[in-house]
Formats: C-alpha cells, structure tokens, sequence
C-alpha cells in the first residue's frame, strides 16, 4: 500500500492541495488516515478523484457531487446513482442549450439589423431588432 503526502497526491492528479483538502472538508472524499497529524494516501485516492473529475467535467455541482458519494442507500450501485443523476442534470443542460441559442439567436439578429446610432434609440426600438 502506498502512502502518500498530499503533495504527491496533488502533484500526480494534476490538483491543488487545497482542492483535495476542499473535497474533504464537503465530504466528497473519503478523510485520510493520518500519521502524526499528517494525512497519508493510499492510491485508491486516484480512483476517487477521478470519479470526481468526471461528474465536474459533466457539470456537476459540489452539491450534486456530494449526492453521487452520500446521497443514496449504501447498497446502490455506481449506475443507479449516475442513471439517476445524468437524467437530472441532462434536463439542465436542454434548457441551457435552448437558453443559450436564444442568446446566439439575438445577438446575430442584433448584429444584421441593428443600425441605431445611440443606445436610447436602440431602447426605443428594441422589439423592431
């Protein structure tokens, strides 16, 4: 087993110390043992950042985060819990994606058919745009 400093933990997977410490302190990470009041890793640490990593990377929340580790019955399975969680979250993203193409939608509207000379005029004509 190894036993690693925070350090090379953070060093290895490419994180900042404080962001390990971070994840402990939400509980998204299992504490460490520690040895005379340091922590010590073992490599199963890894395992658990990447999980981490993965569900950021798919725009999880710390919150929704904390689910996915505590937020079920003990017995149930890494599938369920992500079945459950990427429905959830793939509601979220539908929305953005039809908020965010509203948003292209009037900026190259804005960009062909706005020919106002001054903002206050641009008020007054905003539903011509």
């Amino acid at each position: 087993m190894e036993d690693l400093t925070i350090g090379e933990v953070a060093q290895r997977a490419g994180i900042h110390a404080s962001a390990i410490r971070y994840y402990e302190s939400v509980k998204i990470l299992s504490a460490p043992r520690r040895i005379n009041g340091r922590r010590r890793y073992d490599s199963s640490v890894f395992e658990q950042l990447a999980v981490i990593q993965m569900a950021r990377q798919a725009g999880f929340t710390v919150a929704e985060i904390q689910t996915l580790f505590n937020g079920f019955a003990v017995e149930a399975s890494a599938s369920d819990r992500w079945q459950t969680l990427a429905r959830q979250k793939l509601v979220e993203v539908d929305a953005l994606m039809r908020r965010t193409q509203a948003m292209k939608q009037l900026l190259e509207e804005v960009l062909l058919r706005c020919r106002c000379l001054t903002l206050e005029e641009c008020g007054r004509h905003l539903c011509d745009h």
